[in-house]
């Protein structure tokens, strides 16, 4: 039986530049480093965030862009905190997705190493809701 998620590992190029974004924009824990080991396929460092269990491996088999990407909760009185952390980093903000009403607010951006992270102020049950609303409407 599925319990929860376990844990979510990003490969990025260069470990201490990743770990700095994760320790400024998501006031990240780091909780291990390899440093020169390899016990995986990679180098690699640990994080909480929040409570989740983030990895990060180091290599240059580096992914395009795409729409694949991890959201944290944040709330609405935040968004301007965070805002400013991820401009103070140089990260490239992605315009937010059109929304419905409803379904809460939206910061998007791109790590170093194009990995897209979603900072949402909205919740699954709020979602749900005004997809229901907005299909009552058509």
């Amino acid at each position: 039986m599925i319990t929860g998620i376990s844990h979510i590992t990003f490969i990025v190029k260069n470990l201490d530049r990743t770990a700095n974004l994760f320790k400024k924009v998501f006031d990240a824990k780091e909780i291990y480093t390899s440093e020169e080991k390899k016990h995986s396929l990679y180098k690699e460092k640990f994080f909480l965030i929040g409570n989740q269990w983030i990895a990060i491996m180091e290599s240059e088999a580096i992914v395009h862009r795409t729409y694949h990407h991890i959201a944290f909760k944040i709330e609405e009185q935040d968004i301007d905190i965070y805002l400013k952390k991820i401009k103070n980093l140089n990260l490239e903000l992605k315009p937010p997705r059109q929304r419905i009403s409803g379904e809460g607010y939206s910061i998007y951006f791109y790590d170093y190493d194009n990995n897209l992270f979603e900072l949402h102020t909205g919740t699954l049950s709020q979602r749900l809701t005004s997809y229901e609303q907005a299909d009552n409407e058509v």
